[in-house]
């Protein structure tokens, strides 16, 4: 009907009134005569059973076919006709069906009111179903919405009429709709709205309940009272209209406050493993596009990918709040969480939030839209450059630089000029990141991140998306599906829940249908996951590692977006893969502020959860590794290179300052250089100002580049495990200062062998994550130009959002 009213709405303005009434006569008559066709092609439906059919649970089994949950509606816990007050039903009958007690299934009348109002106002304003219409649709017709369903509606809703009294037929109507909230049937609509029972409430409260059945989600009075209490208002006019209340009680009613029950009782889920179950219901609705209110009373059967070991042993992980970050003002922490098999891409255990869980609520493991941090630099970043004939071991700018408007900086502001690929993936480093973006180009990293399956806005396409920014965001289950690709040899398989939905009939209505896409080569795949694995044993991601297994993985930190802040952090990640699972956790607060947000790292936050996560999902399983090349070799043999270039360095500086002492004295002999520094003026006749062979040059020494770099204030600038202790070298306990004697040139020491300069003592702590800084909050009209221009399309136009912090 929408379809074909939508069709007038445009020439109604135009159309003649007689047209329109002949149109109105065309479709009544057309109602009739088609209802009338379909009495000879009866479908094969058993009325007689409709209670039964109304009364049957969906089912959830898992991936080896066992019953793992049940969805139910409280039927079995229905309330008699005779206990619902009669103000309650006229409510209900007054708005969504007031000949109820006329006609005989279908209101030929109002059909046609209905479509007559609806093509005069050019929109939906009328529905046409009765009660007995609705009641056959929920417990005897399939989910498809076909012409053929309208018609087989029809005739089974009059044959229900001649089966079941009108008292039955609103008895299992009112005990089978759905109210929102997780609230089927009038009962417990009561209690989660009101907190009473059916016969506490008053007329108000009956109109209120009975308005929300129209379109539940927008008419709940939690989040939209107002809207409800309009459409409560709506109720009691028709009531009144038709006779059902007096004008007194309409004043009253409509006067009535709205007092709703403040503990929101309720979950209509009585089974196991809630979180998941809503992912199941959410995927079945969305991609096989069965209604919610028929999954839940239809009796379906659904198979899916769930491991009820892993799916037990992510709840219990998610109860024990000890391993969760504090945050700032004491509020719960929040956290979603999703394991992913890489090869199948079936979710084998998802944890939607902390807390009390609520039906078909904001899931955290599926519907979060948060920046990502560091863990996008694998897939924006290093996987493409890879690509680009890039290794592991080649040398990356680390120095301070801007492209444009855009000025990333590391952790700390400290950089060594240059830094080969690993030692910046597994440091998580920002600058050598965003450079070598720049220099591939923005475009091969977007075109990256889509074969990931990494959703994406064009605000997007700008640099920040190296360290994370982007205009929505990501999921722990869009992240676990990225990641999948680097554990499968480069091939993703879409993520998904379910494997196949039968009715309660046993017919088989829908089936998971594998997608396979080719992200990137095994050589590249492997690769990554070298470096990874060196993030977890070497790097930022120490906390996450598991005794036995190989993990490879990401840190990942968003900036806070309050001025002012130093410390802190929006968001943390963690995402991480042995050969055979994988998982991704976010931590957070939904709305964060200056009173609610994180303190720590991701390194100490979101890793020390996945730790957790991934220990007891794989606990009881044989340890796997993973056949690519050990980065241990290429670290060690940095650290050695590095440890000469300090010596070097130090004994240099030495060096410097011998000369700088030489130079002092030759100064004080020749040139009459005093205590105080003051020079006595030279003589005429001194040789050592007319003697061109000795001739005093003072050492050229480059004055010191200032090093103070600007720190991002979303980080701590205190990194104590960052300083190094003041090096010296091993004294003789013989040197004696010497005095020069008779005006004789002083020589300079003899040159002897160079000790070692001394190491600091005790075992180095990891690196803390890096912190992206983000790109300015306001955009200007014409950014400068990238102080390194990519090499094909990767300059810097515009910065996107706030990227993330790692």
């Amino acid at each position: 009907m929408k379809a074909f009213i939508g069709l007038f709405s445009g020439i109604k303005s135009f159309t003649p009134s007689w047209l329109i009434r002949g149109s109105f006569i065309v479709f009544s008559a057309a109602t009739v005569l088609a209802v009338g066709f379909l009495a000879f092609f009866k479908p094969e439906t058993n009325i007689n059973n409709l209670k039964d059919q109304l009364e049957h649970s969906t089912e959830i089994y898992d991936e080896r076919g066992m019953l793992a949950s049940k969805i139910t509606a409280n039927k079995t816990e229905g309330i008699p006709i005779e206990e619902i007050p009669g103000h309650v039903t006229d409510a209900v009958i007054a708005i969504e069906d007031h000949r109820f007690y006329d006609h005989h299934g279908i209101d030929y009348k109002g059909i046609s009111r209905a479509f007559y109002t609806n093509l005069k106002a050019g929109e939906v304003k009328e529905g046409g179903s009765t009660i007995t219409q609705q009641l056959t649709k929920i417990g005897l017709l399939e989910s498809e919405r076909t012409y053929k369903r309208k018609l087989e509606e029809f005739f089974l809703a009059r044959e229900v009429e001649k089966e079941y009294s009108k008292d039955e037929i609103l008895e299992m109507y009112l005990n089978q709709i759905y109210f929102g909230r997780g609230a089927w049937g009038i009962k417990e609509a009561a209690q989660i709205y009101f907190g009473k029972e059916v016969k506490d409430l008053t007329v108000g409260e009956g109109a209120m309940l009975a308005g929300i059945i129209n379109v539940p989600a927008a008419l709940d009075p939690y989040d939209h009272l107002e809207k409800s209490t309009k459409r409560r208002n709506l109720v009691l006019s028709r009531m009144k209209e038709h006779r059902f209340i007096s004008s007194a009680q309409y004043q009253n009613a409509t006067h009535e406050k709205v007092a709703l029950n403040g503990k929101q009782q309720g979950d209509p889920l009585k089974g196991r493993y809630p979180f998941y179950v809503d992912q199941v219901l959410s995927e079945a609705s969305k991609k096989y596009h069965i209604e919610m209110d028929e999954l839940l009373t239809g009796g379906y059967k659904i198979y899916t990918t769930l491991d009820q070991d892993m799916q037990k042993a992510a709840e219990k992980v998610y109860k024990d709040d000890s391993i969760f970050p504090k945050g700032t003002s004491g509020k719960m922490v929040q956290s979603g969480a999703v394991l992913l098999d890489p090869k199948t891409g079936g979710i084998k255990a998802l944890i939607g939030g902390r807390g009390k869980h609520q039906f078909l609520a904001y899931n955290r493991g599926t519907q979060l839209q948060r920046s990502p941090g560091s863990t996008i630099k694998p897939l924006a970043v290093y996987t493409p450059a890879l690509e680009e004939g890039y290794t592991i071991s080649d040398q990356l700018k680390d120095e301070k630089m801007a492209f444009g408007i855009y000025k990333p900086s590391n952790l700390g502001g400290t950089y060594k000029g240059e830094v080969p690929m690993y030692e910046a993936v597994i440091k998580s480093l920002n600058v050598p990141t965003v450079w070598l973006l720049n220099e591939m180009g923005v475009g091969k990293g977007i075109a990256s991140l889509e074969r990931f399956g990494i959703p994406m806005d064009k605000e997007d396409r700008n640099l920040s998306i190296a360290l994370g920014g982007m205009k929505y965001g990501v999921s722990p289950l869009d992240m676990a599906g990225a990641y999948s690709a680097f554990a499968n040899e480069g091939e993703r398989v879409q993520s998904h829940s379910i494997l196949k939905i039968e009715d309660a009939k046993g017919n088989q209505v829908a089936k998971w249908k594998e997608k396979k896409t080719r992200v990137t080569t095994k050589a590249v795949a492997d690769d990554i996951t070298s470096m990874l694995l060196g993030v977890v044993k070497y790097g930022t991601g120490k906390n996450a590692a598991v005794n036995e297994w190989e993990i490879a993985g990401k840190t990942g930190s968003t900036q806070l977006p309050i001025e002012g802040l130093e410390k802190g952090v929006k968001d943390q990640w963690f995402v991480g893969y042995t050969p055979t699972l994988v998982g991704a956790v976010w931590t957070g607060y939904d709305h964060t502020n200056a009173k609610n947000h994180l303190t720590t790292h991701s390194s100490e936050g979101a890793a020390i959860v996945f730790q957790q996560l991934m220990a007891e999902a794989l606990k009881n399983q044989e340890p796997k590794g993973f056949d690519v090349e050990d980065i241990g070799p290429l670290i060690e043999q940095q650290e050695k290179q590095e440890d000469r270039e300090e010596i070097w360095r130090y004994w240099k500086d030495k060096k410097e300052e011998v000369e700088k002492g030489y130079q002092k004295w030759r100064d004080r002999i020749f040139n009459g250089t005093g205590q105080d520094g003051e020079t006595d003026k030279p003589s005429a006749n001194d040789p050592a100002t007319h003697n061109e062979d000795n001739v005093s040059q003072p050492v050229q020494v480059k004055a010191k580049e200032n090093t103070d770099q600007q720190i991002p204030v979303d980080v701590p600038q205190d990194n104590k495990d960052t300083k190094e202790t003041e090096k010296s070298p091993p004294s003789t306990g013989n040197e004696k200062t010497k005095t020069p004697k008779d005006r004789e040139e002083p020589q300079p020491p003899e040159e002897k062998e160079l000790p070692k300069p001394p190491k600091d003592q005790g075992e180095p702590k990891p690196p803390k994550d890096q912190d992206e800084p983000q790109p300015p909050k306001e955009k200007p009209d014409e950014p400068k130009e990238p102080a390194n221009p990519p090499k094909s399309g990767g300059g810097q136009e515009n910065p996107g959002e706030p990227g993330g912090d790692d």
